[in-house]
């Protein structure tokens, strides 16, 4: 039973409208519930992992499979983000898709300015030294990490910071008050709170 069960589910593979990519001790008992929230009840088929990987545990190949059956990734960069290998391998893999197959990316800056994440810059700079002390300065994953971190840090984005919620435009720098509402993935509106 069990081994027909795992097959037909091979077969039939579970797209997501979006993968949210967060570190979940930041950001996921009050920003992101509310994003989680407005998304489904907008209609939109969410993937929001609800477990915190422990230290030393592997990233589920689930996790990976997640990404890649999404058709856009929202990655909620906050203060910790980049201190945890968990969420760099995820955004290294989303980058990945974004190149290879076209996955719509756009980040979410919570609290830190995207110049320190493309340039990993302050806190992102402490835990990029600090993979590098572990895995080492030529390591070939800190680099893809790095890489990572700087094409998603330069991607048009959602800044929010205390006290407002501002639309960057990192490339071309404009910047602008994040509409009302806005269309993902020609689903019903989704409201911001």
């Amino acid at each position: 039973m069990a081994s027909s069960s795992s097959s037909s589910s091979s077969k039939r593979r579970r797209s997501y409208d979006v993968f949210l990519s967060f570190r979940g001790t930041d950001v996921r008992n009050y920003f992101l519930g509310h994003l989680y929230t407005a998304l489904v009840q907008s209609g939109i088929n969410t993937y929001m992992d609800s477990e915190d990987l422990k230290k030393g545990e592997k990233i589920s190949p689930a996790l990976m499979e997640a990404i890649e059956e999404s058709q856009i990734a929202i990655v909620v960069f906050s203060k910790d983000y980049a201190s945890s290998p968990w969420c760099l391998e995820e955004v290294a893999k989303i980058m990945e898709c974004k190149e290879q197959r076209g996955l719509m990316v756009f980040p979410v800056f919570y609290k830190v300015e995207p110049r320190e994440v493309r340039g990993q810059r302050q806190g992102y700079a402490e835990a990029m030294n600090k993979h590098e002390v572990k895995f080492g300065t030529d390591s070939e994953k800190v680099k893809r990490w790095k890489k990572a971190l700087l094409d998603a840090g330069s991607l048009s984005g959602w800044h929010f910071m205390d006290g407002g919620i501002s639309y960057i435009h990192t490339k071309a720098g404009a910047c602008g008050m994040l509409p009302a509402h806005f269309n993902i993935y020609g689903k019903r509106t989704l409201q911001v709170p």
